[in-house]
């Protein structure tokens, strides 16, 4: 376990918004539990855009060229989380611009687990992230399919894992739908302690 705070990645470009709510949410029941969560907004953050240049293939540290923006210190934020949380709202059956941006910009650390496993090195335990995923659309089969699948890739070089059971949200799609939602904002509080017993 690591010893950094519990931490919330509120993922939405619109302040205020459900998935904002969502994140809210479930950072009180993180309180409740004992701990003093971390919000991280992140469209308070500059992430340039990931050129696709291949640089952070090569070199002991794997390093990228577009780094002095923000996006290290998110990483570090992943890294140093003891609870780790994204909510999200889905744009187009997908996670919004800026969190795939994040997302493309995690290659140089995609490298890096590659190399050092192939020279003999073993990833720690993986420990679990949490996921709320807020949808306006109700219908849709396949709806969170490839954001969950995206995250799974993007948090593995960091050796977390998607927890068992992300909260994923259908029908929310006016600015303050979710927050007259009482018995939703109770059950996402509710996921959030969950979450945050035993891990204080």
């Amino acid at each position: 376990m690591t010893a950094g705070p519990a931490t919330v990645f509120l993922c939405s470009p619109r302040a205020g918004g459900n998935s904002d709510a969502a994140g809210l949410a479930f950072a009180e029941g993180l309180t409740r539990s004992g701990h003093a969560p971390r919000i991280i907004r992140l469209r308070d953050y500059t992430v340039a855009s990931c050129r696709g240049c291949g640089a952070c293939s090569a070199g002991p540290e794997h390093r990228c060229p577009l780094a002095g923006d923000d996006a290290e210190a998110l990483f570090a934020a992943i890294l140093d989380a003891s609870v780790l949380v994204f909510a999200a709202p889905i744009f187009f059956y997908h996670l919004p611009a800026q969190l795939k941006g994040l997302i493309d910009r995690a290659q140089r650390y995609y490298a890096r687990r590659v190399a050092r496993e192939a020279a003999g090195w073993v990833a720690p335990a993986e420990r679990p992230a949490e996921v709320v995923l807020v949808s306006g659309r109700r219908e849709g089969k396949q709806l969170f399919a490839g954001a969950l699948l995206t995250l799974t890739y993007f948090l593995w070089p960091f050796a977390v894992r998607l927890g068992d059971d992300p909260c994923l949200l259908r029908g929310y799609d006016a600015p303050g739908d979710l927050a007259t939602d009482a018995r939703a904002l109770a059950d996402l509080a509710a996921r959030g302690a969950r979450a945050g017993a035993g891990k204080k």
